[in-house]
C-alpha cells in the first residue's frame, strides 16, 4: 500500500515538475515575443520620426516658394479676356474619343484631348 503510495506522489511530482517546465517555457516564448514587439514598435517609432523631419523639411514655406518661382515661372496672371459668356460656350462637351475606336486607350493617347486647345496662363510664343 506504501509503495502503491509512493508511486502515485512521484508520478504526481513529474506530472507537477512537467507542468511547471511548460509554463515556464511557454512564458520565456511569451516573453521574447513581448521584446520582438518592442523592438518592433521602436522601429516603428523611430521610422514615424524620420518621415515627420523629412515631412517638415518639405513642408518648409521658403522650400515651397523657391520650387513655385523655379516651376511656374512661365505662368501669368489671369487677364479678364479669358473668359467668356455662358451663352458662347457649348451646349456639351466635345467628344474626347471617336465612336467608331475599337481601342479607346489608343484613341485618348494617340491624341490627348484638348491638346490644341490654347490655355491662357502660358502665353502664345510671339513671332519676332
Amino acid at each position: 500500500m506504501i509503495r502503491l503510495l509512493n508511486l502515485c506522489v512521484t508520478a504526481a511530482l513529474v506530472f507537477a515538475a512537467a507542468h511547471v517546465y511548460k509554463i515556464k517555457f511557454e512564458s520565456t516564448r511569451q516573453a521574447e515575443r513581448l521584446a520582438k514587439l518592442r523592438l518592433e514598435i521602436r522601429h516603428e517609432h523611430d521610422t514615424i520620426a524620420a518621415l515627420r523631419a523629412e515631412w517638415s523639411k518639405l513642408d518648409n514655406p521658403a522650400r515651397i516658394q523657391e520650387l513655385a518661382k523655379r516651376h511656374l515661372k512661365n505662368l501669368q496672371p489671369i487677364d479678364g479676356r479669358q473668359f467668356d459668356r455662358i451663352e458662347r460656350l457649348p451646349a456639351r462637351a466635345p467628344e474626347l474619343i471617336p465612336p467608331d475606336a475599337d481601342d479607346t486607350i489608343s484613341a485618348v493617347l494617340d491624341k490627348p484631348p484638348f491638346a490644341d486647345s490654347p490655355t491662357g496662363s502660358i502665353g502664345t510664343p510671339s513671332k519676332r
